[in-house]
Formats: structure tokens, sequence, C-alpha cells
């Protein structure tokens, strides 16, 4: 059974690095912002320069908390002048439209739960574009298409597309890309892509204890020339004065483990193990941030059954 399994996530892997495929993400949180000075707002609590973005564009980001430590990631997508699209990852999703409710406090922007009204259909693979209907996008330039007669925005992504539909939507456009030939494929399969391009998430390798710069996602995610925002001088004096005491690393590992198993150099404990996977092209690697002294070429041990694991740089390559 367990052999069998193997060979579908196998060939789903490579139907999403050869041709595509499509996985639901419509489990992610999903806000809009609206009103005259909703920009402006999410301007002074994200960590992007969201006033310099045209409809249209759209841009990563995180929502920081005063010691600098994240409360989320997310994608921001400004739909026009008045009204901006955020999402999320699932376990983020509260602590986000706690803060955005809390902080717009005089003025005129308004939070909006969208998490019953759209999903998120995600097409990966080099044919994405091609299948969806869509002309190739820039990673979050966003645009409206029709996909069997059903109007959604399509957005870039570092994969391929997303298309968000109107949640009543959801069944047909999954039935119609896979009649276009992009079938639906497992979240392991997409797991295992993730892993290999080195791309935390949060609720796997980040959390509310993790710093931007820990996580690699500084060059995506900050600007360091916008105005003020929650959480920006421990930022700031972090990439200018000093370095981060943990690093986001790839590890192989000797053996397939699970997520969360303690990583240990000598007798030190140095983080934990973040996604991890069997890739048909890698065998068993996975993700973690790990303190600095777990530096590429060290071996490490995980958990307490004997495997180890090689810290390397990311991509895996």
């Amino acid at each position: 059974m367990a052999e069998a399994a193997a060979v579908e996530i196998d060939a789903q892997y490579r139907q999403l690095r050869e041709e595509c495929g499509v996985v639901d993400r419509s489990d992610r949180g999903k806000l809009l912002v609206t009103g005259s000075e909703a920009a402006e707002y999410l301007q002074g609590q994200l960590t992007n320069d969201i006033e310099v973005l045209e409809p249209g564009e759209g841009c990563y980001a995180a929502l920081l908390d005063r010691k600098g430590h994240m409360q989320a990631d997310m994608r921001v997508l400004v739909v026009d002048r008045e009204k901006i699209w955020i999402d999320t990852e699932p376990e983020a999703i509260a602590a986000a439209r706690r803060h955005l409710e809390m902080y717009k406090v005089g003025r005129d922007a308004e939070v909006v739960d969208a998490g019953d009204e759209r999903a998120i259909i995600s097409l990966i693979g080099p044919r994405s574009a091609e299948l969806a209907g869509s002309s190739p996008l820039p990673e979050y330039c966003h645009e409206e298409i029709s996909v069997d007669g059903i109007e959604c925005p399509a957005v870039g992504t570092a994969l391929g597309i997303d298309l968000i539909p109107h949640a009543e939507d959801r069944e047909r456009l999954i039935a119609a890309l896979a009649e276009a030939g992009a079938p639906e494929v497992s979240a392991d399969a997409v797991e295992i892509i993730r892993i290999e391009s080195g791309v935390p998430r949060f609720g796997s390798e980040m959390d509310a204890a993790t710093m931007p710069a820990e996580a690699g996602i500084v060059e995506r995610a900050v600007n360091f020339e916008k105005g003020c925002y929650i959480g920006q001088e421990t930022v700031a004096r972090l990439h200018y004065k000093g370095k981060p005491n943990r690093h986001l690393r790839g590890l192989r590992l000797s053996a397939s483990v699970a997520p969360g198993a303690t990583l240990s150099l000598g007798e030190k404990e140095v983080g934990k193990l973040g996604g991890s996977c069997v890739s048909p092209a890698h065998e068993a690697i996975g993700l973690a941030i790990v303190r600095r002294e777990a530096e590429p070429g060290t071996e490490l041990f995980v958990g307490e059954d004997g495997v180890t694991a090689h810290v390397v740089d990311l991509p895996f390559g």
C-alpha cells in the first residue's frame, strides 16, 4: 500500500515539474481591506511598500509585532485604489485579522473576512498559464480571466498561476482545469516542490518566534526605504548592524523523519525540523531554521533514532 502511494506521489511530482498540476488552497486565510485610506493604513502595518503598488500589482509582505517577530506572512494584491486583497497561511489568519482590525481605529479602512466568499486554486508547473488560458504573469501581478466561462482573477506565482474564483465555482473550475490537462494533485506532492525550492512556510518553519531575517525572507518581504511600520526598528537594526542567531537551511536526511524532530549539534539543540519529505530527485530532505553554528557542511543528529542531517545551502541543487 505504501509503495503504491509512493508511486502515485512520484507521478504527481513529475506532473508538477514537467506539465501542470492543480492543488486546492482554499483553506488559506483571505481578507479584503477597503476604504480611501486602505493602502496608507497597510503601509504602516506591513514590512513591504504597499503605497507604491498600482491596481493589478502586488507583493509579498510580513506582519510583525513590536519586537520584530512574525505574526503572519502574506500576499498583498491591489485590486483598486480602495480595495486590497490579502491571503495568508491558515495558521496566521486569526492573528492577522485581529491585528488589522485593532489598529485601524480612526482610519477610513475596513477589514472584511473573505474566507467563505472566494477559493484559491493553484496551478503549478511550466504549462500553468497555457492550461489556464492566461498570458504568463509576473509574480504578484494579476488580471481578470475566464476559464470555461468562469470569471476570476489570475495571479502570477513563482511556480505558475493562482486562480481566485467565487467559492461556488470552485468544483466546476477544478473539473474544467482537469479536462484541459491540469489534474488535481495532493498537498504532499506540492510540499516536495516547496521544500526543494527552499521556501519557508508559516506554521511549518516560521512561527510567532521567527524574525524575517532568520527565515531568509528579507529580500522578498521587506522594504528599507519606506516609512515606519510596526517592528521596523528591530528589522532595520538586525539588517544593518547585526547578524541573526538563526538561519533557514536545507537538510539532507539519512532517513525519512516526521516534522518537529529535535536537531542537535553534539549535545546542543540547534533547532526543530520543519517540513520534510522524500523527494524523487533528492531522496529524504527537509527545511529548518537552525542556530548559526549549524553552518552548511555540518552534520546534525535528528531526534533519538540515529538519523542524521547534512546541512546545505538552499535551494536544493
